[in-house]
């Protein structure tokens, strides 16, 4: 369509203007005013503060801003500097009263250093207050999410309204730029054809009353239904983190997931190994270490084979560090569940972890009918093995932490619903995944290759007993920038693990760029045509755009696959960098919307292709490794 303007609503968290002691307090959750500050929480405020433009306020009419660089170790009435070459010393205190007739009253705090760190300027706290317009860039905790997202969360229509006011507001008519360069800007939102496609019938075991379904508007439920392929758990155990949940209640909750975990098809033993025990969040690599070595005494050198985990609602680093023990320390399957599901038991929430647990032991919930009937366009003809890739990076401010790199890859065909992954750390901020494919020279073995691609190309000849003949590739988190810079690498790296397998061998990729991050958003056309938008007022699940608002001459596309729940949904963008499949866009459409009701623990289509997804899950869940 030629030129177009994009316009969206941008949220993001700001540092409240406050003055520094009651942002402290704030931080710390506490009174400041009566004691010295502890090592554990000097270090919370220097990681806090670092970086925050402060303002002086002891100085009437001068309001100078500095930025902090870190705060000092020793409290205010031990700091003393230098006052000329001779090195004639004064104190913080001295200095302050002396040159501005300001008395430090806290001087048992820390002050700001600020400025250079060589040469540092000290600035009491008191005397200091944030300057207000400042991004957070740190991390939110959940409480903060939430509320952010209360305030920011609107409806499709109230987005669209806000659009619209948005470009009046500016009026573009009357900007003389706009007019030197003779742009006009419409005040009406551009209309686009777009297509829904349909959802893919649903395969589930025979044993069930419903063998088959077809979801609605994006949504479907186990009622009657058994997942296709049930996991087996003969020994379990369950250890509970919770002060608020008795033993009895504990109990309870477990015998009815158990209970639950059967009726959707599993083998699952009714009775734990043992008792469940219960433990503080703060000996929790004690507690898992007791439960599994008394298990495996009690199984006589069998092992867990799952643990269940009560976590309070507001568990800090718990969930983390029950993950990375059990996968990293006990290898050992793991499923928690909170507080407040374990006191209001609902058959959803029930099904739903079911639904992980039993792909979490290997079996599979359901797969498409059109898969099972070998009728999956480019996908059924041949064995093909499809891969979702994405890179998590460190937080802002984080300067030292490495990017993470994961990749996952499907393991079964036709079907393409079971899927493993392998992550990798690499270079700080690195988007390039340097891992896909590597070689080193051994001592005793000379030249060993290796890399996540090639493991899982060998995992999928393992578990189907067939070399790939084709690869998909979904490509997630890529920015425009970075397209081919990404395909050159990441290609020729694919490329290479598939000859290091076989002379020769080198089946050919579609390679998919994934992308969420974007500011194009798609309303209905008409808001009181409710068949044209699912409940929640956004367009339907399976709304596909690939004209207009796309580029000119490469393939991509707009695809909303998922119904939404809250707030305005984001459509995927997927852009086709390489294709040596020859899809269609039709074909390449309906396969990764069919793909996105393929999502192994939920009952419900998915906003990105699963692949793509899993990867991102399997590099979030290595940051606490």
């Amino acid at each position: 369509m030629g030129l177009s303007l994009n316009i969206d609503m941008s949220s993001t968290a700001f540092i409240e203007a406050l003055p520094v002691i009651d942002f402290v307090a704030q931080i710390l959750g506490k009174d400041v005013m009566s004691r010295p500050l502890s090592d554990a929480n000097r270090i919370k405020i220097k990681k806090a503060l670092r970086g925050v433009k402060v303002e002086v306020t002891h100085r009437e009419n001068v309001r100078r801003k500095y930025r902090i660089s870190g705060v000092t170790a020793q409290p205010t009435h031990e700091l003393i500097f230098p006052i000329d070459d001779q090195m004639n010393m004064k104190s913080v205190v001295e200095y302050f009263k002396e040159m501005y007739g300001f008395t430090i009253q806290q001087s048992h705090l820390p002050c700001l250093m600020v400025g250079n760190q060589k040469k540092a300027n000290y600035l009491p706290m008191e005397a200091c207050k944030i300057v207000e317009g400042q991004r957070y860039t740190k991390r939110l905790n959940e409480k903060q999410i939430t509320s952010l997202l209360k305030v920011t969360c609107q409806r499709p229509r109230e987005k669209e309204m806000d659009i619209l006011q948005t470009v009046h507001q500016n009026g573009y008519d009357q900007d003389p730029y706009a007019k030197e360069f003779g742009i006009n800007i419409s005040e009406k939102l551009t209309s686009v054809e777009a297509r829904v496609l349909p959802a893919p019938w649903l395969k589930y075991h025979d044993a069930g009353k419903e063998k088959e379904c077809l979801p609605q508007v994006g949504q479907w439920n186990m009622v009657n239904k058994k997942v296709i392929n049930g996991g087996k758990v003969s020994h379990w155990a369950c250890i509970n983190f919770s002060r608020s949940v008795q033993e009895t209640t504990a109990r309870g909750f477990c015998q009815e997931l158990a209970q639950m975990c059967q009726i959707s098809g599993m083998e699952f033993n009714s009775e734990p190994v043992l008792p469940i025990y219960s433990a503080r969040p703060d000996q929790v690599a004690k507690a898992l270490k007791h439960v599994y070595n008394v298990a495996l005494h009690k199984l006589k050198g069998k092992e867990l084979e799952l643990l269940l985990a009560i976590l309070p609602d507001n568990n800090g680093a718990l969930y983390g560090d029950i993950k990375r023990i059990c996968e990293t320390d006990l290898g050992l399957i793991s499923q928690c569940c909170l507080t407040k599901h374990v006191f209001k038991i609902s058959k959803q929430y029930l099904a739903n972890v079911s639904l992980k647990i039993n792909v979490k032991m290997g079996g599979r919930n359901t797969v498409l009918v059109d898969a099972l009937s070998w009728r999956i366009p480019l996908v059924s003809d041949i064995p093909t093995i499809i891969f979702g890739a994405d890179v998590t990076h460190p937080e802002t401010g984080e300067d030292s932490s490495p990017s993470i790199a994961a990749v996952v890859a499907s393991q079964d065909w036709p079907e393409v619903t079971k899927y493993a992954g392998l992550v990798c750390a690499q270079a700080h901020r690195q988007e390039l995944i340097q891992d896909l494919y590597k070689t080193w020279h051994d001592p005793q073995r000379g030249t060993v290759t290796g890399g996540m691609v090639r493991e899982l190309l060998i995992s999928f000849r393992k578990a189907t007993g067939q070399k790939p003949q084709r690869i998909i590739f979904y490509r997630d988190g890529v920015s425009e920038g970075q397209f081919y810079q990404v395909l050159l690498y990441e290609l020729d790296a694919i490329r290479k693990a598939c000859a290091s397998l076989e002379p020769n061998y080198q089946p050919p990729v579609t390679f998919v760029v994934v992308q969420k991050r974007h500011h194009t958003r798609l309303f209905a056309n008409n808001h009181k045509d409710r068949s044209s938008m699912d409940k929640s007022g956004n367009i339907l699940p399976g709304t596909v755009v690939d004209s207009k608002i796309c580029h000119p001459t490469e393939f991509d596309f707009y695809l909303c696959s998922h119904a939404g729940i809250q707030g305005t949904s984001r459509p995927a963008h997927y852009h086709v960098l390489w294709d040596e499949n020859n899809f269609s866009a039709d074909e390449m459409q309906t396969l990764t919307n069919n793909l996105c009701y393929t999502y192994a623990r939920c009952t419900r289509s998915v906003s990105v292709v699963p692949p793509a997804y899993y990867a991102h899950l399997a590099a979030f869940r290595a940051r606490f490794y």
